[in-house]
């Protein structure tokens, strides 16, 4: 039989405690978000009573925008639960990739909170509204090192740099800072020159920053759920690393795709030499994209002359 389809099951057993090659575990992920997540709903409660008691918008958007975080959090905590779920026969990736729609969640929900503290800010422009500057001040004050923690607790617990969930909370977390930080300058702003229109004219720019952070999370989670390469891999460079193996006359059908955020997929079909050993080329194929490429999750069927199989559509 000269058609050896081999997909090689080595990859798997470590799919379900995933430690993705950056050393952070799926726990590390947990307790930081956890933390972020207990400050965070404790300050979006006061700085929701707060913006009321001193009918600053600057305070109430980032009361807002608490609440988005919060329940981004906890989506984000969802998902790494849901996605140590183990494989079933009907979701045979498991649940990995409920991570990603979280982080697409989460990008689309900061959108639609930017809009309406535009919106509301748009509104006080018209009428500007007296707001009590030192209470706004120190809520604002506290919200900040609230936030700080978070970020803080995500940074030395969490993967921040390559779990697109882990990174989508945690830019939630650091545009509440800056929520913070632009409350406090209204307040103090308001405080000394009575300056009324310094809050929605902060909101307006903490509004701005947010979409551009959720417009980055939005870009990376579609790239993904479309079965993007990934970001950290060229495809050329893994085809010219297969074609440079001896016996290998070409690879076609590649397909690289990711799971979700540090676990990747790749396929291919390699059309080797006659007279040679498909098990030594196949071996030396696997060890070649897990050494160069750090990709564990490979699928490689390797044909000779005499196989044919139809053209396929991608």
């Amino acid at each position: 039989m000269h058609h050896h389809h081999h997909d090689h099951s080595h990859g798997h057993h470590h799919l379900h405690d995933h430690h993705d090659h950056h050393g952070i575990s799926r726990d590390g992920n947990k307790k930081g978000l956890t933390i972020a997540l207990l400050l965070t709903a404790g300050i979006m409660l006061l700085e929701f009573v707060g913006g009321l008691l001193t009918n600053s918008l600057a305070l109430l958007s980032d009361a807002g925008h608490m609440l988005s975080d919060t329940s981004a959090l906890l989506l984000s905590l969802a998902a790494i639960w849901f996605a140590s779920r183990p494989p079933s026969p009907r979701k045979t990736y498991g649940f990995y990739r409920f991570e990603i729609l979280a982080a697409l969640f989460n990008g689309v929900c900061l959108f639609v909170i930017a809009g309406m503290i535009i919106w509301e800010a748009y509104e006080r422009f018209q009428t500007p509204a007296a707001v009590a500057g030192g209470p706004l001040m120190l809520i604002a004050g506290i919200g900040l090192l609230a936030n700080l923690l978070s970020a803080l607790a995500l940074l030395k617990k969490a993967d921040v740099q390559h779990n697109v969930n882990v990174r989508s909370a945690y830019l939630h977390v650091i545009s509440d800072a800056l929520g913070s930080i632009g409350a406090l300058l209204a307040g103090l702003l308001i405080y000394l020159f009575a300056w009324y229109w310094a809050d929605p004219l902060i909101s307006v720019l903490v509004a701005l920053l947010i979409l551009k952070g959720a417009w980055g999370v939005i870009k990376q989670t579609v790239h993904i759920l479309m079965e993007g390469t990934p970001v950290t891999i060229n495809q050329d460079e893994v085809k010219a690393a297969l074609e440079a193996i001896d016996g290998v006359i070409n690879v076609h059908d590649l397909h690289i795709w990711t799971i979700t955020s540090g676990l990747d997929s790749l396929s291919c079909h390699l059309l080797i030499e006659d007279e040679r050993d498909s098990q030594q080329i196949l071996q030396q194929a696997i060890d070649t994209i897990r050494q160069q490429f750090q990709i564990e999750h490979t699928t490689i069927q390797v044909e000779k002359s005499r196989l044919a199989h139809a053209q396929t559509k991608v």
